[in-house]
């Protein structure tokens, strides 16, 4: 038997935090060895983290990273252990985002990616070039200052693999696992037994069993060893990396790291019998008949032996059940741990949040309850960095450690009712109940008299005073009236998140945290520059339908019994007066339902439907429920209210990316913010083929294709609600 005994991982990595990258990896490599392990591989771009963007266009981040890697060459880090490392490296003016192999303090190769991520969050082909060359491997120079403190002048460099005594291995980076074309097809067939993947993949929402269905089948086709590493964490912008390294063995996975977790490294190894990988594909024949005639890939021969001999007690890893997360376990973990790393990297003392006692601010106020019970279970594990961060923003005395989750929420998270003359006094006695159950340091503040301030300020400069609509006022003064309390929470918020630390004898700022969830910002059913505006927001990219499904499992599993009561009340923004005959909802408000919203949503992005084709959409989708004509008024009046609030999206608080139909503006949903609302050309369409409809007088069944939508929306109810004329929150 040959045994292999190979390493990857997870790392908390920051971009352009080049002190804390380093020492991630050195820790990795160290641990990696430990562990007896012949081979690790880390994460993509791992010396500058993934998230450097722009920073990739200056040299000065390419040359810190050669920095780094001399750093770990001239140590004993890579003595008896291959090392793949992820760096930035220019070749000929180029820059290319490269794996560099390295053992017994030389480097063996670089492997440059050949497949770049350019879709959805990913911007890779404004920073690096795609290698295209798979006919031979080149000869690289390497810095001046890296040849001679490692006594070598170049390196291979190309797209091949690395052919050891008893062993042959290769890269693929990323995006390559996903291809069509995947470098795995022409290296198996070449004979490579293990393949190590540096990735940098985001968390989103029900996205993790794809990511491992491809790494299984990779191995699975082929046959082989599949060694895939990821960052985990927060590395300064709206993306959690969710780590989950693992190791995948004739399509069975024999190791996997945690998705969500606090660590700032974490290794995960794997004993594996390459003779079971040569036994696998020789057992297929139509593997064997394309090996015979394929196409040679250039490889880089290195004599050297990796593999163990089999002697008594050791036992090839077996194969480990998959672990996944359920959606709300995702909502929970994720935004939890984003939150903690931006808190503890932020230099922050704590969050401020506005608690109005409705589902998402809840939401928010759950997640960081969720922070804070992670943070003191992973100080009972025994994880000392975790403690000293926690030490350290808590402002804990000498002495005194965290052991309790509620006294930890106490010294770093205010919430804030802030209640008008419309608010009831349900939502005021959930908040003061959820505060209670989290721990936080919770205020009841009445802003009547600012804003009756306004109002006569507004009356001696005009007039004239507003009323609410209820009252005989016009539209416009109730949009006003609602938009000015919104406005005033949002001043007072970031008033008190950078002074209530000086009132309490505390050092540092609050970051004050957002709650608006997807499907508002989509419909534009937010206040401008209102408590939706904060310093971030870790459900701005989750819908209505989760965060409801999220609160009924926090009410249970983080014991917050208070949220049961939140989720089964009607959503409410509470900034008209309440009367016997009247009470403001949101979804008669916006004139649809956050399940029709959701729906709209992931026509809109994930099918890329214009008006037209969503109509065309529905129209089978709902057959039977709605007419075509009901149909065309629901899809012209959610796109009247998009185009209308799109400018908003410019404004949007960074908010955690966890869902694939974000409007998110900054990176993610790239599309203009002033529109013709009226979308005449389309509307027309729209009612071309009504008519056409209604003359014919028959529909066709759904069609299969056609119900994802709904599907992902978990069910696109459609409770049908009318097109309230006020539109709170959709003023400028």
């Amino acid at each position: 038997m040959r045994l292999l005994r190979v390493a990857t991982c997870n790392l908390n990595q920051w971009a352009m935090d080049f002190d804390t990258n380093l020492r991630n990896v050195k820790e990795s490599i160290a641990r990696a060895k430990a562990a007896g392990a012949s081979v690790r591989v880390g994460p993509e771009l791992e010396l500058t983290g993934y998230g450097c963007e722009d920073h990739f266009l200056e040299q000065d981040t390419t040359a810190h990273a050669w920095e780094c890697l001399k750093d770990i060459l001239t140590g004993d880090y890579t003595d008896n252990i291959l090392c793949s490392i992820g760096m930035p490296v220019i070749f000929n003016s180029v820059r290319y985002n490269c794996q560099v192999f390295c053992l017994n303090r030389k480097i063996i190769m670089i492997r440059p990616k050949m497949s770049l991520a350019n879709d959805g969050n990913y911007r890779e082909f404004r920073w690096f070039s795609a290698w295209t060359f798979k006919d031979e491997i080149v000869e690289f120079q390497l810095p001046i200052e890296v040849s001679e403190a490692i006594s070598q002048d170049t390196v291979p460099f190309g797209y091949g693999y690395i052919r050891f005594l008893d062993v042959s291995l290769a890269a693929e980076t990323c995006e390559e696992l996903f291809t069509a074309n995947a470098p795995r097809i022409d290296l198996a067939l070449n004979g490579v037994e293990v393949f190590m993947n540096a990735s940098g993949s985001h968390h989103q929402l029900r996205k993790l069993n794809l990511r491992i269905d491809s790494i299984r089948n990779a191995t699975k086709t082929c046959g082989g060893v599949y060694m895939y590493a990821n960052q985990q964490g927060c590395d300064g912008s709206r993306l959690y990396y969710d780590g989950c390294c693992c190791i995948a063995v004739n399509g069975d996975l024999v190791a996997q790291g945690s998705q969500f977790s606090l660590k700032d490294v974490e290794v995960m190894n794997a004993l594996v019998d390459l003779d079971a990988v040569s036994s696998y594909r020789a057992s297929v024949s139509s593997f064997r008949e394309q090996a015979s005639h394929r196409t040679n890939v250039p490889f880089v021969k290195v004599p050297y032996k990796l593999c163990q001999s089999f002697r008594s007690g050791m036992i090839p890893t077996s194969p480990v059940q998959i672990m996944y997360h359920c959606p709300e376990e995702e909502i929970a973990f994720g935004p939890s741990c984003w939150l903690w790393d931006y808190l503890r990297r932020s230099q922050a003392s704590g969050f401020l949040l506005p608690l109005s006692g409705g589902a998402d601010s809840s939401s928010v106020a759950a997640i960081v309850g969720c922070m804070c019970q992670l943070v003191i279970k992973d100080i009972e594990k025994g994880d000392e960095q975790v403690k000293a961060d926690a030490l350290r923003i808590g402002q804990y005395k000498d002495g005194e450690i965290p052991t309790d989750s509620r006294e930890l929420a106490k010294r770093l998270f205010y919430t804030v009712y802030m209640g008008t003359e419309n608010s009831s006094e349900d939502t005021r006695s959930r908040a003061k109940r959820l505060a209670e159950e989290i721990g936080s340091f919770h205020l009841n503040v009445p802003i009547d008299s600012i804003v009756s301030a306004f109002l006569s300020l507004f009356e001696t400069l005009t007039g004239k005073r507003p009323r609410y609509k209820v009252d005989g006022g016009s539209n416009a003064e109730n949009l006003g009236l609602q938009n000015i309390q919104a406005r005033i929470r949002m001043v007072l918020a970031f008033m008190m998140a950078s002074l209530m630390p000086w009132v309490h004898n505390k050092s540092g700022f609050y970051l004050v945290l957002g709650s608006s969830n997807v499907d508002e910002g989509l419909r534009g059913y937010l206040t401008k520059y209102d408590c939706s505006s904060a310093d971030i927001n870790p459900i701005g990219s989750v819908s209505k339908q989760d965060l409801r499904a999220f609160l009924r499992w926090a009410a249970i599993h983080l014991k917050y019994s208070s949220l049961a009561e939140v989720e089964s009340a009607p959503p409410t923004a509470e900034l008209e007066p309440i009367r016997a005959n009247y009470s403001q909802l949101d979804e008669v408000d916006m004139g649809m339902t956050y399940e029709e919203l959701s729906v709209y949503g992931r026509l809109r992005k994930i099918f890329r439907c214009g008006p037209v084709s969503m109509f065309q959409n529905l129209c089978h989708s709902w057959c039977g429920r709605l007419s075509p004509s009901e149909v065309a008024e629901k899809v012209k009046h959610f796109f009247k209210y998009y185009a209308i609030n799109r400018h908003k999206m410019t404004v949007l608080t960074p908010s955690y990316h966890a869902e694939s139909y974000s409007p998110e503006d900054n990176r993610f949903d790239l599309r203009q913010f002033l529109y013709n609302s009226r979308w005449p050309y389309q509307f027309r369409k729209i009612n071309e083929l009504v008519q056409e409809m209604d003359k014919d007088g028959k529909w066709e069944t759904p069609a299969e294709g056609l119900q994802t939508a709904q599907t992902g929306a978990q069910g696109g109810g459609m409770g049908v609600v009318s097109a309230g004329s006020a539109n709170p929150s959709a003023g400028f």
